[in-house]
């Protein structure tokens, strides 16, 4: 086993855990083994984010007329896929008492993962690759993807989630499961994020016909105007997320595999997707109010986090925030669930009938609010034991953690067991080990081999010999394409040894991959 250098300011207390010590004193849990590598400049960062626990001091003490608890920032967690981001390290859980950091979210809200049990087996789809791949780039990038909402449906789906969406009258779309509507209920972390009012998103529900808009009242059924197509729901969105045919490889907890459907060499369909442009609009909502009302003569942070105190004053800007930011994270639920949808209708056409059931959908960047306190994770996923899922098809077995690996790589399917030290949650994948821009410059050797032994669909078909004879145009999809590949990611199994051996979560099966979608 290979050890990762350790950063100095990082103490190991055994195998699996270190601390980061500060002279604020706040708590920093780190769950990562000595052979995952954490990179100095996430720990700077984490060490930045720290100074708003002297934000939330000051903040308080200069806003006018503030008699409330002090404001803290309580705990801070770090997971092993951690990683530098911007301003808040990726793998990042924060507890706050008494104030809302927007920013410890971030642009991307309910990024997550969609992961379902075909009823398909890898003989059925390995033969049907060439077919499948052609027919998904035809569904996702050249117009196949024509998913009619109305109105009504589209502020149903932003005000009571997937749910909504699905109670809202007939649902025409090609793969749905009677099913889904109860799942989209019972195996959903986060199933709908009630929200008042709809109106920061009037245009996109508007533009799918304009009839049947009323955002203060009811959602209705599915009429209220003609259903129209658009080219945001449904969309994949860039960077790490994808759309991926996987088979079960190898199983770890006979009980719980059994139990979930993970039978060995079936086929599932895994989704990492978000809210696209509704969650970046959701952030700049939280961050134009609060640079707005920011209490005249006190300095702006360093590190750039601004956040909400729970006080009468800041209460109208909070409550515009959370209502774009449900909105936001409904919308997420819903476009992974019409990704899915996708996937099904690409296998069904090539490989015959099928059926798919969810097994979970788990999200990786928002926050759960209890009281005073608000945990909030950024790039890390749930992972609750017994307790946290009790009454729920996961209450024997802990809630299912999703951890992908990096294109090409094992992902694997976990059950959590609500470890105190990371407040509950795991990593949200392998996390990267070379930044977008130094991967852009890899090998061009090692990215030729790499698509020699997998099979990767993108908007460009990269086999086509026009598009082939086009050196600028190949050029940039191999740059994108490299930024993505399996060296810019650390190894998945140090990652998930990490999370067995902190007793954060338990492998049940490992999933091998037979095709990814990127956008």
């Amino acid at each position: 086993m290979s050890t990762a250098r350790q950063d100095h300011r990082l103490v190991r207390h055994d195998d699996h855990w270190l601390s980061l010590p500060n002279d604020r004193d706040v708590p920093v849990g780190i769950c990562a083994g000595a052979d995952v590598p954490l990179e100095p400049s996430a720990v700077d960062e984490a060490l930045s984010v720290l100074e708003t626990a002297d934000t939330l001091r000051r903040l308080a003490e200069a806003t006018p007329g503030y008699d409330g608890p002090e404001p803290r920032l309580s705990r801070v967690a770090l997971t092993p896929d951690l990683h530098k981001g911007a301003g808040i390290p990726i793998g990042t859980v924060i507890e706050t008492e008494h104030a809302l950091l927007p920013q410890a979210v971030g642009n991307d809200v309910n990024c997550g993962m969609r992961l379902e049990v075909t009823t398909l087996r890898e003989d059925d789809v390995r033969p049907r690759l060439d077919a499948l791949e052609r027919r998904l780039r035809h569904l996702f990038f050249e117009g196949g993807r024509r998913i009619a909402l109305t109105p009504a449906q589209r502020e149903a789906l932003l005000r009571d989630g997937l749910p909504g969406l699905l109670l809202t009258g007939p649902t025409p779309w090609q793969g749905v499961e009677p099913r889904d509507a109860d799942d989209g209920v019972d195996r959903v972390h986060a199933s709908a994020f009630p929200a008042a009012t709809a109106d920061a998103f009037a245009d996109w529900i508007g533009s799918a016909g304009g009839a049947g808009r009323g955002t203060g009242g009811g959602t209705g059924g599915g009429g209220g105007g003609e259903a129209s197509h658009d080219s945001v729901i449904g969309g994949i969105g860039g960077g790490n997320h994808f759309a991926e045919l996987q088979c079960v490889d190898r199983v770890h907890d006979a009980a719980a595999a059994h139990a979930w459907g993970l039978v060995p060499g079936t086929v599932v369909l895994m989704v990492h997707s978000g809210s696209l442009s509704l969650g970046h609009q959701a952030n700049a909502t939280a961050l134009d109010r609060l640079r707005a009302h920011w209490p005249a003569g006190l300095p702006r942070p360093r590190n750039g986090l601004l956040p909400f105190l729970f006080d009468e004053r800041s209460a109208d800007d909070r409550r515009r925030y959370l209502d774009a930011f449900g909105n936001a994270a409904n919308f997420a639920v819903g476009n992974r669930f019409f990704l899915a949808l996708t996937m099904r209708a690409g296998l069904a056409a090539e490989c015959g009938e099928l059926a798919s059931r969810l097994l979970y959908d788990a999200p990786h960047n928002l926050f759960w609010r209890d009281g005073d306190r608000t945990v909030h994770r950024k790039g890390a996923t749930p992972a609750g034991g017994h307790a946290d899922v009790a009454g729920g098809p996961y209450a024997m077995w802990g809630e299912p953690v999703i951890v992908p690996g990096s294109m090409g790589a094992s992902s694997f399917v976990l059950r959590g067991h609500g470890e105190a030290r990371t407040l509950g949650s795991a990593c949200h994948g392998a996390g990267r080990r070379v930044p977008r821009g130094a991967s852009a410059r890899g090998s061009d050797a090692e990215l030729d081999a790499f698509l020699r032994e997998f099979r990767v669909v993108t908007p460009l078909d990269h086999r086509d010999p026009v598009v082939a004879r086009r050196s600028d145009v190949m050029a940039a999809w191999r740059r994108d394409l490299k930024q993505e590949a399996p060296w810019a990611y650390k190894d998945i199994g140090p990652v998930v040894s990490s999370l067995r051996g902190g007793g954060v979560a338990s492998p049940v099966a490992e999933l091998r991959p037979l095709l990814t979608v990127k956008g």
